[in-house]
């Protein structure tokens, strides 16, 4: 699975990798940077900015270091949702994803990754309600195919956590240890799905993309040319195309580069958010 860069315009925290799929076109985010980037152009903000849902072919719904807001890729102008700890000075927004449901889930973290001091919230029909706390690196939020459960970690914490859904998305029960990182050199950044269940995970410090089975076991690898790799995502026409952003983090380039491999499993679409 060979490995090219697909924008080398450098991100600081490159984060957010979002492939819309009714404009075909990839998004992410440089979160330090203040940016939302895609290969037609940047959009810059006054805040931190980190992760993103389709509401239309028009309207992201972004999430920041205050709000998520409905924001209008044409015009460039943003309608506030919700507020997003908009009382916490010392966090910001960091991984996020929509889920099957047509809601939001985003997560928190200290903007020096102070121990605990985020959470992981959901957005659904007009409701912003916290799933859990004392987060202190929200990531890998994703959703496997079937539905049947959610998928996040605390990357200092170093284990990714299923969690089971019921009714309407909201979580079931308590979570269980799908993937046990813990004293490794490397952590669990920002993760994926593809359409067999098989989840995606970006592994800080291990410059690569790992997949694991259904069992928890890694299956398959991606090597990327950069020590911080932050998020994956599915794209292209038949979505096999595997995307994933970079930090720079005090690396060389081409650290901070979006990259792409093709890879021998098809992702799942993007779920669309329903404001």
């Amino acid at each position: 699975m060979s490995v090219s860069v697909f924008d080398d315009t450098p991100c600081d925290l490159g984060e957010g990798a979002l492939w819309h799929p009714e404009i075909q076109e990839l998004f992410w985010f440089d979160i330090l940077g203040k940016r939302l980037v895609s290969r037609a152009r940047t959009w810059q903000f006054d805040e931190h900015v980190s992760a993103a849902g389709w509401v239309d072919t028009q309207i992201l719904l972004v999430a920041s270091e205050t709000a998520l807001f409905a924001f209008d890729l044409v015009t460039g102008t943003r309608t506030n949702v919700c507020a997003l700890e908009a009382d916490i000075a010392i966090t910001r927004s960091n991984d996020g994803r929509a889920d099957p449901w047509g809601g939001f889930w985003i997560g928190t973290m200290g903007k020096r990754a102070e121990p605990g001091a985020g959470a992981i919230y959901r957005y659904f029909r007009g409701e912003l309600r916290q799933l859990a706390a004392g987060i202190t690196i929200s990531n890998a939020i994703c959703f496997a195919p079937d539905a049947a459960c959610a998928y996040y970690t605390d990357t200092r914490d170093g284990r990714i956590l299923r969690q089971p859904l019921g009714d309407e998305g909201w979580p079931l029960g308590e979570p269980t240890v799908f993937v046990d990182a813990r004293g490794q050199e490397w952590g669990p950044d920002g993760a994926v799905v593809d359409a067999e269940g098989g989840l995606w995970n970006a592994q800080w410090g291990a410059g690569r993309v790992a997949r694991y089975g259904a069992d928890g076991a890694m299956t398959d690898t991606v090597a990327l040319p950069t020590p911080h790799v932050t998020c994956p995502a599915f794209g292209g026409p038949d979505l096999t195309t595997l995307f994933a952003t970079t930090a720079i983090s005090g690396a060389r380039p081409p650290a901070g580069q979006t990259f792409q491999a093709e890879v021998p499993f098809k992702g799942q679409r993007e779920h669309q958010v329903i404001l």
